[in-house]
């Protein structure tokens, strides 16, 4: 059984890495303007969203202005998401007849949404209707993806201009994320998705007769699942259109589909720092930081699988086959060693769609998932913001290493100065804090301990891990807790919008400061960071950083 699970561990990150180059490649010329094989079909529409919108591509933007038109893009977004969910019982495409969204389970889903979090404290086939799914989750899956992938950009440009004062232009940069990449990737899995059996329909519910003579007929959701589903694993997003997720027949219905759904968390992420080696015209630094990322991935998701592969203890005894591992809350179509596989990417990337029960995991296999978010979801992470974050902890390990060897610490030709720390400092920090001060003011009110079905260290492991999802803008859930509650949805809700947009900010000030600043030559004291030295160093600072908020500290 272990060795299975390996098995698939090792085919699942041969493909990851065969893919993340020819992929990488097309997005960096994407982002470079260059001419593509879509270009004939998108550049019309593209030059013509621009004329719409009255959007000049050739003006670039100060980094404050590409944060300030980040921040309103996503307000606007969050708002017009809100309000949909509080008037969804009188638009049309509501088969089943659904009421208006509460307030505040409106406000949490709105604010998960939109910083590409997807917690979700509510069933999706019994809370909102087809038009709400397309217009306001579907839609925002896409292009919260896309602003992580805007503010990647704009980083890397900061990195390889010189003397600068801007760093590309927000519009530009979201347009182009949106119909080059995420689009066709997501069209083309869809139908995929559609030939494994994947729902994509506008009718209504299905009746059918129960399988049990005597037995209750049986209701089948329906809906445009499938458009759904396909960006909600490629754009790291990972909220279910149905209530119980990639879990659910309509959503992955076979091996194969699991397998496909799960290299799509994983697959733009990994391509990303291809892409990033190709920008910065050196991709052994790409692949750098690619490795540095696997080998935390397969090391954790080894751990994951190595403990699910293993007979649960409390059924010691019972009539059972124990050679099949711990199957509590798994899909039997899937087994132990796919979802233990699952857990360990949809927790490394920001995406937290789950196959199986995080909860039902045995000890050491539901640690696993709560210490990749807490690393700060870089090991791989969102598409854009997991770069971007696993960038920060770059600065942090140069800065370091310089301070160790008594030189100015450089990045890229570009001296990385207290400034730089500071910034770099805030986007490491504030999800920790996040995690921390939510976690603890749960554990001591009566609303936050009211939302748990189970006490002590499974109880407190409920609520640290929603915090830890959400501080992160994970998405997954560890089962037990009660969130569709006021006090839930309102601090899991401001937790998610201060850990996507706080970090944002200090993300694009960066930029900013690194675009102003000459380019320093390479010389003989020029620390290397492509060596396997600075990846294993990268890999120590990003783990004593990511786990500064106690990873596990409930298990």
């Amino acid at each position: 059984m272990i060795a299975n699970g390996l098995l698939q561990l090792a085919i699942f990150t041969a493909l990851l890495a065969l893919l993340a180059k020819p992929l990488g490649g097309y997005m960096a010329r994407v982002y470079r303007g260059e001419r593509t094989l879509l270009a004939p079909v998108v550049g019309p529409l593209e030059r013509g969203l621009y004329r719409v919108a009255g959007v000049r591509p050739e003006a670039e933007m100060s980094w404050q202005r590409y944060a300030l038109a980040t921040l309103l893009f996503s307000a606007v977004g969050f708002l017009f998401l809100y309000l949909l969910q509080r008037v969804q019982h009188l638009l049309p495409l509501n088969p089943q007849g659904l009421g208006a969204v509460s307030p505040h389970l409106a406000f949490n889903t709105a604010a998960s949404f939109v910083t590409n979090t997807n917690w979700q404290s509510y069933g999706g086939e019994t809370t909102l209707s087809y038009l709400t799914q397309m217009l306001g989750p579907t839609v925002q899956n896409f292009v919260s993806a896309a602003t992580g992938m805007t503010v990647l950009v704009a980083f890397v440009r900061g990195l390889t201009r010189q003397e600068s004062r801007t760093v590309g232009n927000f519009w530009v940069d979201l347009v182009r994320s949106t119909l080059y990449i995420l689009l066709p990737l997501a069209l083309g899995l869809a139908l995929f998705l559609v030939t494994q059996g994947v729902v994509q329909s506008l009718g209504d519910y299905r009746t059918v007769a129960a399988l049990q003579a005597g037995g209750p007929e049986q209701v089948l959701p329906m809906g445009p699942a499938a458009s759904q589903i396909a960006i909600k694993q490629l754009g790291t997003n990972g909220g279910g259109f149905f209530n119980v997720n990639a879990a659910h027949p309509f959503e992955n219905p076979t091996p194969f589909s699991n397998l496909i759904e799960a290299l799509a968390i994983l697959l733009i992420p990994a391509a990303l720092t291809y892409t990033f080696g190709r920008l910065v015209g050196d991709t052994k630094q790409g692949w750098a930081l690619f490795i540095a990322m696997t080998v935390v991935f397969v090391a954790c998701a080894g751990v994951a699988i190595w403990a699910e592969a293993r007979p649960n203890p409390a059924l010691a005894g019972l009539p059972l086959d124990h050679t099949a591992g711990n199957l509590e809350g798994k899909e039997l179509r899937f087994g132990a060693g796919a979802s233990a596989l699952w857990a360990a990417a949809t927790t490394a990337a920001s995406n937290g769609s789950v196959n199986s029960m995080h909860a039902s995991f045995t000890p050491l296999g539901g640690l696993v998932p709560m210490v990749l978010m807490q690393l700060g979801e870089v090991i791989f992470g969102g598409v854009g913001s997991g770069l971007y974050g696993m960038l920060a902890f770059v600065i942090i390990a140069v800065f370091v290493a310089g301070l160790m060897v008594g030189r100015t610490p450089e990045y890229l030709g570009k001296k990385i100065e207290a400034y730089e720390m500071k910034m770099a400092s805030l986007i490491v920090l504030i999800p920790v804090v996040t995690v921390l001060i939510g976690t603890a003011i749960a554990a001591v009110t009566p609303a936050g301990l009211a939302g748990l079905l189970n006490r002590g260290p499974q109880g407190f492991s409920e609520m640290l891990y929603a915090f830890s999802s959400a501080g992160n803008n994970n998405g997954s859930a560890f089962a037990g807790l009660t969130a569709n509650a006021p006090f839930y949805n309102a601090a899991l809700g401001v937790a998610m919008l201060g850990a996507r947009f706080l970090l944002i900010v200090p993300t694009l000030a960066v930029a900013g400061s690194l675009a102003a600043k000459k380019r320093v030559p390479a010389s003989a004291g020029t620390l290397p960071t492509h060596s396997s030295l600075f990846v294993g160093w990268l890999i120590g600072v990003s783990w004593a950083g990511g786990c500064s908020d106690g990873c596990g500290i409930a298990e």
